[in-house]
């Protein structure tokens, strides 16, 4: 039923207005249904739920299409500052701030790339508004598609300019002059690159340029609720199996199949931290993560000790995350990637979804179990009460029982 409610051709309009012009879900989805053995598993489990009284196992595909940009328009901007030296090295500073999701390293690969020289040339410094003023925030899943295109601004400035200077001093066209493996080639001649640079200096040419990048294409009224608030679309989907004990609540998460869309990759290893760690996260903020307050308003789970965050332990055994390869963007952001901060933790609802499955077989999924997020182990027992009371008053015995 969800596969044929999908956005496709001549159905692709969004409720806001927006066109979804690469319809990813489809191809994705039966491609993960694929590779995570879904159908046969059904199957299994649901012999395992007739056999077993106590625990009862549950799975759920669901998938997730995502909107990237700042809904702000303004937030959509991003500056940068590239300095080369005459011995090669690169200095990068840019507007976006590294709190551990590899946004430093993805656009020093961006510049590196630009330039077509090794990593380790290029050195980042710390996010400081003396560098690159008006910084915005580092959110909405665009560090690297704001910063990372502003830095290739830059430093498309400075190569413009080295060509010029190459063309010029050796006679040759613009278009013989080609940056590669850590070499300058001007027509026959092949120089290394901190020689070239070591030239360029000589010869006065600037070395040192800021870059920046506004989003394109976006706009949004919010009086009439309609415009095209997003540039492109992040889409992903999770296969999430869990078992769950009827008699206490309890569950485990058994395993996770991912596939998500990244676009071109612009480092694969960054890309599936993310996916793995914004996947249990948004598990936790769906199971775990539960604000509780007293009859003053006072706010009572506040510490580690009530208020459950996800710890490794929760994490499943086995995960398996992989990336939609052949899926470049279609909109022109740096080197055709995607972004892929928070899509990935809205495939959490894999797992909500997979407890309800497993109650539900108590009625032999006959019945929706209500189960409120998050779903603790409590609410999980609760939905199992609730589920029992239904199969009751069906007068039937439950499939817990049998």
């Amino acid at each position: 039923m969800r596969k044929r409610n999908l956005y496709g051709p001549g159905r692709d309009v969004t409720h806001y207005g927006q066109t979804v012009e690469q319809h990813v879900l489809p191809d994705l989805i039966d491609t993960l249904e694929a590779s995570s053995d879904y159908r046969q598993r059904r199957t299994e489990i649901s012999r395992f739920n007739k056999e077993n009284s106590v625990l009862k196992r549950g799975l759920a595909l669901t998938p997730v299409k995502f909107g990237i940009s700042f809904t702000a328009k303004h937030l959509n901007q991003a500056g940068a500052l590239v300095h080369v030296y005459t011995d090669g090295s690169i200095h990068l500073n840019h507007g976006g701030t590294e709190m551990g999701q590899g946004l430093y390293i993805k656009v020093a690969q961006v510049v590196a790339a630009a330039f077509q020289v090794d990593l380790d040339r290029v050195k980042v410094s710390a996010t400081r508004t003396d560098k690159v003023p008006n910084t915005s925030p580092t959110a909405a899943s665009s560090g690297t598609d704001l910063n990372g295109m502003a830095a290739l601004d830059a430093c498309e400035k400075i190569k413009q300019r080295l060509v010029e200077f190459a063309a010029e001093t050796y006679g040759v066209s613009a278009d013989s002059v080609r940056f590669e493996n850590n070499q300058v080639h001007v027509g026959e001649q092949q120089f290394g690159w901190a020689e070239f640079v070591q030239q360029a200096y000589m010869a006065r040419v600037s070395l040192s340029s800021n870059g920046f990048y506004s989003t394109p294409k976006i706009h949004y009224d919010r009086e009439t609720g309609q415009g095209r608030p997003f540039l492109y679309y992040a889409n992903g989907a999770a296969c999430a199996e869990v078992v769950v004990d009827t008699l206490t609540g309890e569950y485990k998460t058994m395993r996770v199949d991912i596939l998500h869309d990244v676009g071109q990759s612009l480092n694969p290893a960054v890309d599936i931290g993310q996916i793995e760690g914004g996947f249990v996260q948004g598990m936790g903020w769906l199971t775990t993560e539960e604000l509780v307050y007293s009859d003053e308003g006072r706010l009572l789970s506040n510490g580690p000790a009530t208020y459950k965050i996800p710890a490794v332990s929760d994490a499943p055994p086995d995960f398996r995350v992989a990336l939609l390869p052949h899926s470049p963007n279609r909109e022109a952001t740096v080197f055709r990637s995607k972004a892929v901060g928070e899509p990935p933790l809205m495939l959490g609802m894999a797992v909500w979804s997979a407890l309800r499955d497993a109650v539900s077989s108590v009625a032999d999924y006959r019945y929706s179990p209500p189960l409120d997020t998050p779903a603790t182990p409590e609410r999980v027992l609760q939905a199992v009460t609730a589920t029992e009371r239904w199969v009751a008053a069906q007068g039937e015995p439950s499939c817990k029982n049998a």
